[in-house]
């Protein structure tokens, strides 16, 4: 279906995505028109063109999908999401990997250089806020207080570390790749016995920091101008919340002191980002005016929110963080 001419909000993810029809849902009730796009099924089921030069400075062209044809200069906001892994399960490895660099360098490169378009977040600006060691050094040049951090590979430095700071943990930087059946998989947040340290640290990057004694934890979502803040509470105040039973944990609203708010704001300019989900450990002070001592984690400029309290809220702040300036 050709669709008018209409300013749109592109919704740049999967089919199976709860998070953005939260979101979409949220445009739906503004009546702001939505075309929801997943760059993985570029062949029959999406294909686009685009010009430049003698036509105009900005790429101009259209995009079609089963269900609509579009104009890409007539997406004025962009809600970058979750797509689905490249396919092209037909092609033999060699032109497999030719084709998916061509369609993320062409397709993916294409919608992440619309002229006049608001984008949350932009895709290149998470690629370098999802980088810890990035995170780190700008959250210590923004005001954050952040866990003493060693990142490395080299054995006697671990051990060292381990001796100078015990209890010690262990962070991944991004996690296990998608396994055979396209399922995703973490390694969460351990303890290190320093007597487990060995030879093998050299084979790769390791980031090693000391163990925050935390009372509990805080998620903090930033949209727009909006700040959503819940502290969460697990049993037996686990080390990592994400690896238990979520229906176990507790969720509280709390209040964000205000030079966290201003560090919040430094970070995502920092970063260029418009969205955040940061993550604290809240540590006691024993002081009635501030409780905490708030201490940063990591900030996931893609996170996930959908399951906490305020969802709706947050939802409905990303619809009008995606229409300011330009619908009514």
């Amino acid at each position: 279906m050709t669709c008018p001419d209409l300013d749109y909000v592109m919704v740049v993810t999967s089919e199976q995505d709860v998070t953005a029809d939260m979101v979409i849902e949220s445009l739906n009730a503004r009546r702001a028109p939505v075309v929801r796009v997943d760059p993985a099924d570029i062949g029959p089921g999406l294909s686009f063109h685009a010009r430049l030069g003698a036509a105009g400075s900005c790429w101009s062209g259209r995009l079609r999908t089963s269900s609509r044809d579009i104009a890409l200069e007539r997406v004025r906001a962009f809600y970058y999401r979750r797509p689905s892994p490249w396919r092209f399960e037909n092609l033999k490895p060699q032109a497999r990997a030719f084709a998916i660099a061509e369609a993320r360098y062409g397709l993916s490169g294409l919608l992440h250089s619309l002229p006049d378009c608001h984008y949350v977040n932009h895709p290149a600006a998470v690629v370098v806020g999802e980088h810890k060691p990035a995170q780190l050094q700008v959250a210590v040049q923004v005001g954050f207080t952040v866990p003493e951090t060693l990142i490395t590979n080299d054995l006697d430095a671990a051990t060292s570390f381990a001796t100078e700071h015990s209890p010690m943990i262990y962070k991944a930087f991004r996690g296990l790749p998608l396994g055979t059946d396209d399922q995703a998989r973490a390694i969460w947040t351990q303890r290190v016995d320093p007597v487990e340290l060995d030879e093998s640290i050299a084979v790769t990057a390791h980031l090693f920091q000391a163990e925050v004694p935390k009372h509990s934890d805080a998620r903090v979502t930033v949209v727009g101008t909006r700040v959503f803040a819940s502290q969460i509470i697990s049993p037996e105040n686990a080390l990592d919340w994400r690896s238990g039973d979520h229906d176990s944990l507790t969720y509280v609203p709390i209040a964000v002191p205000e030079h966290v708010m201003r560090a919040l704001r430094a970070y995502l300019d920092a970063f260029g980002l418009v969205f955040g989900c940061f993550d604290f450990a809240l540590e006691e002070t024993g002081q009635a005016a501030e409780p905490y001592r708030w201490i940063f984690i990591e900030c996931n400029p893609n996170g996930q929110w959908g399951w906490l309290p305020d969802s709706d809220a947050i939802a409905d702040s990303f619809a009008e963080t995606l229409l300011q300036g330009w619908f009514v």
